[in-house]
């Protein structure tokens, strides 16, 4: 016989009310924050197409950045870490002032041409709220695991309404946390603040890039097992290892930069004005601006996310150059994010590793796109969420395949120093997990 308890019930139904309540405020806040940040984003983008000369202006700009951070952000230049680390041990909470001064930074960088994303702003600007939140008079009585809550919210609000993901928003801010181990107790919170988010943002008029993938509309998606063909299969997992090498290498790299930059640089402020100069040399080096910025689109008609989902539309190395230029970028100091530079990389990767691999280009364009984000970010199940959000179910079987196979070829490195490692990717590693711990703690330091 089944006893219902009306007790438990009642206190289950008072924590959804209260997280509805203080999520969907954080949702709401967050969203228009992102909403803010994508217009700005665009404005910057147009206004740099439209008047090439800015890029000459990218180390005066760098300079600018890293006096502003140097002189108002010391406390705030950890960035995503700290959110994270804020989420694994309370601190001092995070800045408010993290928000505003991510915001300028990246707009500015994007403005004058350097390669950065937009998801690290948003999850910025989405744990600055929410720990602003968590000090005010009206919200002194939540306690630390209430306000913990709330900082997973705010990630999952910042992610969910720059990228239009509400599901992977919700997911992602919880399985960043720790490698290989995901923690279910905000879950709920955390998926009303991303879908509350997203709305926001598109309340305001802000729309996502739309991205068609003929061929993931090829079957019906009842059935998916049945309609696998076992060698594309085979040739997923084999382009999921080069996915998730080229995210371990963009890790590292980026990492290995700012180390350089650091140790030879000892002034801050000046590290984002030689980089400037980096990124201008590079790009006539190579001769062309393909690289710059976040190149979802390009009106020049050159290599850009949606360009590597067309047969011909990225050259064998394009993931290369997107990788390096954003690793100078990010490693002399701009702001901006890391993912969407990610979901360049893993197009262009995936374009390439089809015409190897004799397999349609759209689709592992595709998987890449989500494949490499998956590997640096060591979120497996978000990323295969987010392809589903993004170009539909028909072809989850591969999307997980690749982005599994990414995640377990990357190692354990990671874009995010203050991710820990909940359970190594392979048993051996169990003994020797206490020292992986010590390796990302000594890089985060030394960074």
């Amino acid at each position: 016989m089944i006893r219902l308890n009306v007790k438990d019930h009642m206190s289950l139904g008072k924590y959804v009310l209260k997280w509805s309540l203080l999520a969907g405020f954080v949702g709401l806040l967050v969203g228009s924050a992102c909403a803010l940040f994508l217009w700005s984003l665009h404005e910057a983008t147009d206004t740099r197409h439209d008047n090439p000369w800015l890029l000459f202006l990218l180390p005066i700009g760098g300079l600018a950045i890293g006096a502003m951070y140097q002189w108002l952000g010391k406390t705030v230049e950890a960035g995503n870490n700290l959110v994270m680390d804020e989420i694994h041990e309370a601190g001092g909470g995070v800045p408010a002032r993290m928000a505003p001064l991510v915001l300028i930074g990246t707009v500015a960088t994007h403005l004058f041409g350097g390669s950065a994303g937009r998801e690290g702003t948003a999850i910025q600007m989405g744990g600055a709220i929410a720990s602003a939140m968590t000090r005010s008079p009206f919200l002194s009585w939540l306690n630390q695991p209430d306000v913990r809550t709330m900082l997973i919210c705010g990630v999952a609000a910042g992610f969910g309404g720059v990228f239009g993901t509400p599901l992977t928003g919700a997911v992602f801010a919880l399985e960043v946390l720790a490698i290989g181990r995901m923690s279910y107790e905000a879950l709920i919170p955390s998926l009303i603040a991303s879908v509350v988010s997203d709305w926001a943002c598109q309340a305001w008029g802000i729309h996502h890039q739309f991205y068609f993938v003929p061929s993931m509309h090829a079957v019906d998606p009842v059935g998916l097992i049945a309609h696998l063909d076992w060698l594309l299969l085979l040739k997923v997992m084999i382009a999921g290892v080069a996915f998730g090498l080229a995210s371990m290498f963009f890790a590292e790299l980026t990492h290995g930069i700012g180390k350089l930059f650091k140790k030879f640089i000892k002034v801050p402020m000046i590290r984002p004005f030689i980089g400037g100069f980096l990124v201008i040399g590079m790009v006539y080096l190579l001769g062309t601006r393909d690289y710059l910025g976040l190149g979802v689109t390009n009106p020049d008609g050159g290599v850009s996310i949606v360009s590597c989902f067309t047969d011909g539309g990225a050259t064998p190395l394009s993931w290369w150059w997107k990788l390096l230029f954003t690793a100078v970028t990010l490693g002399a100091g701009f702001k901006g994010g890391e993912v969407t530079p990610l979901f360049f990389i893993g197009a262009a990767l995936g374009n390439t590793c089809a015409w190897v691999l004799g397999a349609p280009v759209d689709l592992f364009a595709a998987i890449g796109f989500v494949a490499v984000f998956a590997g640096a970010t060591n979120t497996p199940l978000a990323c295969t969420i987010m392809g589903i959000e993004l170009f539909g179910p028909q072809h989850v079987v591969y999307l997980a395949a690749g982005c599994f196979i990414a995640y377990l070829f990357s190692g354990h490195s990671g874009i995010y120093l203050s991710q820990r490692i909940g359970t190594p990717k392979l048993e051996k590693d169990l003994p020797e997990l206490a020292s992986l711990r010590n390796v990302r703690e000594m890089k985060k330091k030394s960074d």
